[in-house]
């Protein structure tokens, strides 16, 4: 669930991006077909995009003492649910409501739209269907289904209505329009994307306009159709309308002159803002650990386990494997099955400069028990089953090279102490680190999981009351704890010494904090909101109602003052804008310092590992 939510976040993020992007800079251009694909791509970058990575590695030293987790003892609270435990199923309730309300009014207005078209008579001309109804609604598009009411308009009208409506048909502008529907239904909690929508569908028309008035003869003409179809306000949604709000801005953009075409360089801008998208929010930083060549392969790298269902085929893979690997030469023979093609015999041989030469049997008229091939690093391969393994940790031996070899071991998973098989078991992505201790012939093997990593790590830890971090509760010798409480509820971790002093190497180099991406100092901008157009009078200017005409003269005056009041709202949406870009600026350069700043830590590392080696000899 939280992946899902942070993936609503970025994707809404985008969607934000990408209508800044075309309100601040596109707009008031007359790229209008470019601007179809803009905004479109925009949707399509905003859903793709979240799942691209660039994974970043750091490269750290290995802890040499873990913390013995099953030795340290801890206390633990009783956890108590508050408000935030509910949290997020609250929201993922809301958020589900939200969506089901808006598929059934999605539902509901097909419905609407298969009312009207059901039982009309229609007439095909070339790719176009035509219904001439006798409903009292606005002229509309449906893929390539026109509808429109012939009793409300003049020849001339009619005429400009179908050629506006053909260009939506031609162009396939429904499934604009249904994208965009879609896509309010999946992010409707962010504001942005019906701000996104109506920039979709407005656009629409400056593309319909555009191409219908390449047609008509009186382009004037057209404008006063415009005006008159405002009077309906009967509309069928999911469908392209005649008719569209801010009927001003579409005679503006029909009287425009084209824009110069260099100004398409616009449309370059945004990738600029991708980029930082992905380097802010899309990178993975994983450490890894610096090992030296004999220990560079983890112990489930080189444990290979052999039972009695495997196959010739798998079989060959695993000497592949310890062949491309160690440069060993594993051979498989004298294999037997049963009735139920379980493996009962089978000799195992080995060879290498390193390894030497070895031979393990294993024949009965049973199947198998399972078989363990193990490299430890050194040069040494150990060859076991169940019961030896079981032998040697019990009576402390080690077989000849021609039989078994062995060393003794023992594994712990989250300071619980378990078995090889237990190990075998654990799916290695759900390992968050694991540490290889060797002495003498006892090996140790600890593993974390990422479930018991992220606990300590959304804890805040305390030593001797001294707050700390996880790379110093690490570093801390386990040796040294003498008490330890987990507080669950307020998240902490607080460790007690068995001296009441915690010591450092002060000679250690300290690693460099990564830059914290910038809090926006401003709250998202909300579009003004614009007033309603006037209804134009019945007839013409010139054959009509003149003194009706008159007052509507006048309140279109009053609706361009009003229009006029809404510039210095505008200007400060730009200037909030910019302030975004120059808040950007400065995490980006920290970032490039911070990625110079790991190379000279990495140096320093190495200087410290070379002088602690030279002192341990």
């Amino acid at each position: 669930m939280e992946a899902l939510f942070i993936y609503l976040i970025k994707s809404s993020g985008l969607i934000v991006l990408f209508y800044l992007a075309y309100f601040l800079m596109l707009r008031k251009e007359t790229f209008f077909t470019s601007n179809r694909w803009f905004l479109l791509a925009g949707l399509i970058t905003s859903v793709l995009l979240p799942f691209v990575f660039i994974t970043k590695i750091i490269w750290v030293e290995p802890t040499t003492t873990p913390i013995n987790w099953s030795n340290v003892p801890m206390k633990n609270y009783t956890e108590e649910k508050t408000f935030e435990d509910y949290l997020p199923m609250l929201t993922a309730l809301a958020y589900g409501i939200g969506i089901l309300l808006l598929l059934a009014k999605f539902a509901f207005d097909f419905y609407s739209l298969n009312a009207v078209l059901k039982g009309k008579s229609i007439q095909q001309q070339a790719d176009f269907k035509f219904i001439d109804t006798k409903e009292n609604v606005a002229p509309f598009s449906y893929f390539n289904t026109i509808v429109y009411n012939s009793a409300l308009y003049t020849a001339s009208e009619l005429e400009n209505i179908l050629e506006h409506e053909k260009v939506h048909s031609e162009q396939n502008h429904t499934i604009d329009v249904l994208i965009s529907r879609l896509f309010c239904i999946v992010f409707w909690f962010n504001p942005f994307i019906w701000l996104y929508k109506k920039a979709i569908l407005q656009n629409l028309e400056f593309i319909a306009d555009n191409e219908a008035t390449k047609k008509i003869f009186d382009k004037k003409a057209y404008q006063i159709t415009l005006l008159k179809i405002t009077t309906h306000e009967n509309c069928v949604a999911i469908t392209n309308h005649f008719y569209q709000s801010l009927i001003k801005k579409r005679i503006v953009m029909l009287n425009k002159n084209q824009s110069k075409k260099w100004n398409s360089w616009k449309y370059a801008l945004v990738l600029p803002l991708l980029a930082a998208f992905v380097l802010s929010f899309q990178i993975k930083t994983i450490a890894q650990e610096k090992t030296n060549q004999n220990a560079s392969k983890s112990v489930l790298d080189v444990v290979t386990t052999i039972n009695k269902n495997f196959s010739d085929e798998e079989l060959k893979k695993k000497a592949e494997f310890f062949k491309k690997e160690f440069n060993c030469n594993l051979v498989f023979s004298e294999i037997e099955r049963n009735s139920s093609n379980e493996i009962t015999g089978i000799t195992v041989n080995y060879n290498g400069n390193l390894y030497g030469n070895g031979t393990y049997k294993q024949h009965s008229s049973n199947a198998i028990k399972d078989i363990y091939i193990k490299h430890d690093g050194s040069g040494k391969i150990d060859i076991t089953d169940a019961e030896i393994d079981a032998k040697i940790k019990n009576d402390k031996i080690t077989a000849s090279p021609d039989k078994v070899l062995s060393i003794d071991k023992e594994i712990f998973i989250n300071g619980e102490k378990v078995s090889q098989n237990d190990m075998d078991k654990l799916d290695p992505d759900e390992i968050e680190r694991m540490d290889v201790n060797k002495k003498n012939n006892q090996q140790e093997i600890r593993i974390v999981t990422k479930k018991f990593h992220k606990t300590i790590t959304e804890n805040d830890i305390y030593i001797n009351g001294e707050k700390a971090d996880k790379n110093e509760l690490l570093q801390l010798d386990q040796n040294t704890i003498d008490k330890m409480d987990v507080n669950k509820k307020e998240k902490t971790i607080h460790i007690i010494t068995k001296n009441r002093t915690y010591i450092q190497d002060k000679n250690m180099p300290v690693p460099p904090v990564p830059p914290t991406p910038p809090v926006m100092k401003f709250k998202a901008p909300v579009a003004p909101a614009f007033p309603k157009a006037p209804k134009v009078p019945k007839g013409d200017p010139v054959n009509g109602d003149k003194k009706a005409w008159k007052e509507f003269e006048k309140k279109m005056e009053d609706y361009d003052a009003k229009m006029k009041k809404l510039e210095p709202q505008m200007e400060a949406f730009d200037k909030q804008m910019a302030e975004f870009d120059k808040q950007m600026e400065p995490f980006n350069k920290e970032m490039e310092a911070f990625d110079e700043k790991m190379k000279i830590f990495d140096k320093q590392m190495e200087e410290y590992q070379s002088n602690l080696d030279k002192e341990n000899k």
